[in-house]
């Protein structure tokens, strides 16, 4: 590794003002500081928090969303065997699932990457590390079925207008990866909903069974949708041998990356915990009243509730920051979550929306409840 950085070393000051490749300086700095901890320390303004940069944070949420993502490559595999009456092997299902979703993921960070690098380089400003976590959560939460063009538009859509506008990472209103799901589901339903867009139809590399067009399988939300009970099993869908998006079938999965996210500090407990509060609360409603054709906990381990509320509730930039806040902001994404699925057929899965109208609330929620410590405090001056 010395010997690459000191390759470093003797090419940066082409990069730097007054260099001959001084146009591109934002480039070399972000593949520089993905490598190696900047040398550099902020003139004024800064405090101290913590030794961890933010792109080792994100690097490490994307080695928390890894299980997930390998789980998902095989449930891909075991989906489209199963579909087709057949049996095969660990490996097969797994490169099979692998070879369907990796252009995917190419796909997202190439263009959102590219929009990343140019926005820089207009703006002359540093390359921001944030798409590293949205480029792969983007491909995780879609149909294995959505065509590559339209994730192409969807990342585009999301990191223009979702974060660079607002400022670039750190100011972004919304969460950028839910802003791409929320587009295509609105602009393309077709590749978002129905039964046709779950299970890979199609022999990629003489892998897999050439499936029927008019073959279809419906996901567990989309059976609760109708009134009638998820023919999974309440294990199966724990382990994630179900239909669904790419990464939200494994409960399983998900924890692991909890348990990374937690014990790194990268996460809010309080968020996560709040999330699942809500959603039981608000399921056991429902199931008191006959208002659910499924049991409360059901609600928690099938769709996008799991991931949603570790991986896209948590997201420190647009969750709300006060400690009090946490819990308000969590029980009010779960509860909600589950009264769109049940409420409103029409949207399956409410965690997408539940979250996005959490984010839209953080601010005025930090904002009450620092207001509310000010008051308190006066009081007792008084």
């Amino acid at each position: 590794m010395s010997f690459l950085r000191n390759y470093l070393n003797e090419i940066k000051p082409n990069f730097e003002e007054g260099g001959k490749l001084h146009a591109f300086r934002s480039v070399f700095d972000g593949f520089e500081t993905f490598l190696y901890v900047p040398n550099e320390t902020s003139k004024c303004g800064v405090h101290v928090h913590d030794a961890i940069d933010s792109k080792r944070i994100m690097s490490m949420v994307v080695i928390a969303l890894i299980p997930a993502l390998l789980f998902g490559m095989y449930n891909i595999g075991y989906q489209n065997y199963l579909a087709a009456g057949q049996s095969a092997s660990f490996i097969e299902m797994f490169i099979f699932g692998a070879l369907a979703v990796l252009p995917k993921i190419i796909v997202s960070y190439i263009v959102g990457l590219s929009i990343e690098f140019a926005w820089a380089q207009w703006k002359g400003e540093e390359i921001q590390e944030g798409y590293l976590v949205s480029g792969i959560i983007i491909p995780m939460i879609l149909p294995v079925g959505c065509p590559l063009w339209v994730i192409a538009l969807a990342c585009a859509f999301a990191v223009i207008f979702g974060k660079e506008i607002f400022g670039g990472t750190g100011m972004n209103i919304f969460n950028v990866a839910l802003l791409a799901r929320a587009f295509l589901f609105f602009s393309y339903p077709t590749v978002m909903s129905g039964d046709k867009v779950w299970v890979a139809n199609e022999s990629i590399f003489g892998l897999g069974n050439n499936l029927p067009d008019t073959f279809t399988c419906a996901t567990p939300l989309g059976e609760m949708a109708t009134g009638a009970v998820p023919a999974a099993s309440v294990m199966d869908s724990i382990i994630g041998l179900i239909p669904g998006s790419i990464g939200e079938t494994s409960v399983i999965a998900i924890a692991i990356g909890a348990i990374i996210l937690i014990w790194a500090g990268i996460a809010s407990l309080k968020t996560m915990l709040s999330v699942f509060a809500g959603g039981i609360i608000m399921g056991l409603i429902f199931q008191a009243t006959g208002q659910t054709p499924v049991e409360w906990y059901q609600h928690i381990v099938i769709g996008g509730f799991c991931f949603g509320a570790v991986f896209m509730a948590t997201d420190p930039v647009t969750s709300a920051r006060t400690e009090t806040g946490k819990y308000i902001y969590g029980f009010i994404i779960g509860a909600l979550a589950v009264i769109i699925r049940v409420m409103n057929p029409g949207f399956p899965e409410g965690m997408m929306l539940a979250i996005l109208f959490g984010n839209m609330m953080a601010p005025t929620i930090d904002y009450f409840v620092v207001q509310s410590n000010i008051n308190k405090r006066l009081k007792r001056a008084k």
